[in-house]
């Protein structure tokens, strides 16, 4: 077997620790602004933005690229598929949530506010989580054993990670 075959589900493993670190991160900087010492409202929106672009286009790539590629080669996997799809669709209204709150904050922090952000941030890492587990568990042999030319000339955006 080709050996860059072999990593893709490896690959999606590396994509998912990534997005996992970004979103301590924004976690961090918001812990920092209710704190009073973090960044102002407009740089934790748009750390917000970055990190919530980085995850839809993740989830955008499984959509339109790996979903199909998998339920074609696997149909038994589609029950699976509807539930990753149904997750991003969960996911995606979680970041539109949090995406108004910050873009509502107050340049003075406030105990209400925190309360909103946190709750959204929680909400929002325990699916993520149960979400990237689930999907690992359940892709990853598969992934690791497609054959997809076009996979192997370029990486599909849902196998991206953004530099640093």
């Amino acid at each position: 077997m080709n050996p860059r075959l072999t990593a893709f589900g490896h690959q999606l493993i590396e994509v998912h620790v990534w997005l996992r670190g970004r979103l301590e991160d924004l976690r961090d900087d918001v812990d920092a602004y209710f704190a009073g010492d973090g960044p102002l409202p407009r740089d934790l929106r748009a750390h917000c933005l970055s990190f919530c672009s980085a995850l839809t286009r993740h989830h955008t790539g499984e959509d339109r690229v790996a979903f199909p590629e998998i339920a074609e080669e696997f149909p038994e996997l589609r029950p699976v598929i509807t539930q990753l799809k149904t997750d991003h669709n969960r996911i995606d209204w979680i970041l539109g949530a949090l995406d108004k709150l910050l873009a509502g904050l107050p340049d003075e922090p406030d105990q209400a506010a925190r309360t909103r952000v946190i709750a959204e941030l929680e909400g929002l890492s325990a699916i993520m989580e149960t979400h990237f587990t689930y999907e690992e568990k359940k892709l990853l042999t598969v992934l690791n054993g497609l054959d997809v030319p076009g996979w192997r000339a370029e990486r599909p955006d849902f196998l991206l990670v953004d530099e640093d």
